[in-house]
């Protein structure tokens, strides 16, 4: 059966500090992997995997003083998202995050939104 989480239930924490306003957490690891071919056939006989990169968004409602602070001042950080459903629970937990960038948009037909990008040496799910 498929692990089904509720935003409304889920909390995300910057350094041990809830984000308020948090609207979705968005991430992925792309693992950078390398095909090692046999000299005098097309066929793959290894495969080497090197860097891991780890990279995700925040989208918080109107803007986050705490989040604007670590991007002016390029400090590392780390976020802890504990989602939940009901009894289901999960952690996870990224490491050594730094923010890469942010966007900010307006409409007249929503509150204004921020988008925080940041990269994380690695992520762990408990």
């Amino acid at each position: 059966m498929p692990e089904i989480y509720d935003a409304f239930a889920s909390q995300v924490k910057i350094n041990d500090e809830t984000i308020e306003g948090l609207q979705s957490i968005e991430y992925a690891q792309v693992k950078s992997r390398h095909d090692i071919g046999a000299i005098g056939t097309d066929e793959r006989i290894a495969v080497y995997f090197g860097l891991k990169i780890v990279s995700g968004k925040l989208t918080i409602a109107s803007a986050n003083k705490t989040l604007d602070g670590l991007l002016k001042d390029n400090k590392q950080f780390s976020i802890t998202a504990t989602l939940k459903h009901g009894d289901t629970g999960r952690n996870v937990t990224f490491d050594d995050c730094y923010l890469d960038n942010k966007s900010f948009s307006l409409s007249v037909q929503a509150p204004g939104s921020t988008i925080y990008s940041f990269t994380a040496a690695r992520v762990r799910e408990e």
